[in-house]
């Protein structure tokens, strides 16, 4: 099937972008902090501020004692003259700028300029860079399991994090259309309809193709692990699959039932991607399209970067520190790693990128190693824009980790369906399938991308724990607040102790977003959101907003924290409803 029927156009799908850039108040202290230091010490030094415990202040840093040996002087001295200079230079910004033993800054902004970076206003970091982002590639002729959605999500949400920094992001797919696990498919679906006979696949239906294909392949699977007859037969198909390709066969029975089950395989995948409400791929790279491209750079560079070996191509890894792999074996077929480098090259080529993000899961961390050292011996600049990110194992009730190949797999539309079903045991007969996907996200992107992920579905769909629903809740409580007052509030002129902390937490936003960003971590998004929460929570409960005097400037407070959740909630691809 033509790859381009996998992807959906981009304006059917993608929201408008309407995202404003500042350089933030925190980059303006720096740059000023910075100013001082060159005023006073003739130095250049790089100002980093962080946030303190808010006794201390609103920021924080310690570019005193990096400034003690080149002035040759102690750091309380320096800290001193400092503060000085930063309070002269900065004026209205800063109410304090106080010195800590042995020479720390601490930094405490006026209300006024504590209530201008109270903003959902993002820093261009990464203004018209492209980023190309590889994930999800699931391989045709299986089904997607937990491991699929967990990237998949992962992806989707560092997507959308590059491209609110200003970053043109290209997202790409690659999935194995070719290779055993094809061929174990397609003995499992010979048997099935009793001999390669496509014409009996039109029997069935549409909607349990995928679970059909799903159930051949692991027939197929178990056929070949007990079976020396099945395994000598599976064997010969899979150099059938690539002999498909090479002469462009669509008629011969067994190039028919291929042919058809890959299509339905995508469509599959295409459906499922809008299910669960993920940004739509660029491009599609079956392996199959990556074999030329791959073996003629393998080709090109045996004898230099590969050698010949008991009739395979290899690299040796080991003078990189790394294992020694096949990319061509002895019977003339590329590995998945010759594909590989097939797909970086023809990414580069279609995308001219300036780095590429590839995620997928931990288990691969070795492999990409050794393909990366071999990119590196062939091409070292292309080798230098590549980032390999992983994804840690996705477990349930049982702590174990699910196989696909024995069948027992955690399938992603099982996940999906426990999650909506448990939400509906708690409140039947509303539509929560939002809320279900909220809370699936969530779960994934509050960890650190990379460590394994206990999934308790409880835990998952509570309103009262640190979950995505708790804070789509969260975020319908703030806009009910806004409904029943009647309006947006009036202007802030001062804060008291209560509302200040609420007003700080929230100007924290678009500096959480810079270091996601930095990090391609989007888990500092969901803490910061939960904390966000939980603060405003206790500023609701000893600050009443409607009847009391400081009504419209605590609404306010209210209206810039509903929007900092729902940006936050957007950014992660999270549904951010008004009412609950």
């Amino acid at each position: 099937m033509p790859v381009k029927s996998m992807l959906r156009p981009r304006s059917l799908s993608r929201r408008p972008v309407n995202l404003c850039y500042t350089n933030g108040m925190k980059q303006e202290l720096e740059a000023a902090l910075a100013g001082c230091a060159q005023e006073l010490f003739d130095a250049q030094v790089p100002v980093e501020l962080t946030r303190p415990d808010e006794k201390f202040g609103d920021y924080a840093t310690n570019v005193a004692l990096q400034l003690a040996k080149q002035a040759g002087k102690p750091p309380r001295e320096i800290a001193d003259a400092l503060a000085a200079k930063a309070k002269e230079k900065l004026g209205g910004k800063v109410s304090d700028v106080s010195v800590a033993e042995p020479g720390f800054l601490n930094l405490r902004l006026s209300d006024e300029a504590l209530v201008s970076s109270m903003s959902t206003e993002l820093t261009k970091s990464n203004e018209g860079r492209k980023v190309l982002l590889e994930y999800s590639c699931p391989n045709a002729f299986k089904e997607l399991h937990t491991g699929h959605l967990y990237t998949t999500i992962a992806g989707d949400v560092l997507g959308r994090l590059l491209e609110a920094s200003g970053a043109i992001v290209f997202r790409a797919n690659f999935g194995g259309d070719v290779g055993l696990h094809v061929a174990k498919c397609l003995y499992g679906v010979v048997q099935e309809i009793g001999g390669e006979y496509p014409d009996k696949l039109k029997d069935i239906p549409k909607a349990s193709r995928p679970e059909w294909v799903s159930a051949a392949y692991v027939a197929g699977a178990k056929a070949y692990e007990e079976d020396e007859t099945a395994k000598a037969k599976i064997t010969d198909i899979n150099s059938q699959v690539y002999g498909f390709h090479e002469s462009n066969d669509k008629t011969s029975g067994l190039a028919k039932i291929y042919w058809v089950c890959r299509e339905w395989s995508y469509d599959y995948f295409k459906d499922f991607y809008e299910k669960i409400e993920v940004e739509p791929f660029d491009k599609y790279y079956p392996e199959s399209s990556t074999i030329e491209p791959g073996s003629a750079v393998v080709n090109k560079h045996t004898g230099t970067v590969f050698e010949k070996s008991d009739g395979a191509l290899i690299y040796r890894g080991q003078e990189a520190g790394l294992h020694t792999r096949v990319f061509v074996t002895s019977k003339g077929l590329p590995t998945y790693e010759t594909k590989d480098l097939g797909v970086i090259f023809t990414e580069a080529n279609d995308f001219a990128y300036d780095k590429r993000v590839l995620i997928t899961g931990n288990d691969q961390t070795d492999y990409m190693k050794v393909v990366f050292a071999a990119l590196g011996a062939i091409d070292r600049d292309l080798a230098a824009k590549q980032t390999h990110l992983t994804n840690g194992t996705v477990r349930f009730g049982s702590g174990q980790k699910m196989s696909s190949r024995l069948g027992n797999v955690s399938r992603a539309v099982d996940v999906i369906q426990t999650v909506n079903d448990t939400l509906a045991s708690q409140n039947p007969g509303s539509d929560h399938y939002t809320t279900a996907l909220a809370a699936i996200k969530y779960t994934f992107l509050k960890h650190r991308l990379g460590g394994d992920i206990a999934f308790d579905i409880d835990e998952s769909v509570s309103l009262e724990g640190n979950s995505g629903p708790y804070l789509q809740y969260a975020h319908a409580r703030a806009r009910s607040i806004l409904r029943k007052a009647g309006g947006e509030g009036g202007k802030i002129d001062s804060l008291e102790a209560g509302e200040r902390t609420l007003a700080r937490k929230i100007s924290e936003f678009t500096e959480v977003v810079d270091k996601a960003v930095a990090e391609l971590m989007p888990h500092y998004v969901c803490t910061y959101l939960y904390e966000l929460a939980q603060i405003f929570n206790r500023f609701y409960e000893n600050n009443r907003v409607i009847g009391d005097q400081r009504q419209d400037l605590r609404l306010v407070l209210v209206q810039k924290y509903a929007d900092t959740l729902q940006a936050g909630l957007n950014l992660v691809g999270i549904a951010s409803p008004d009412k609950m």
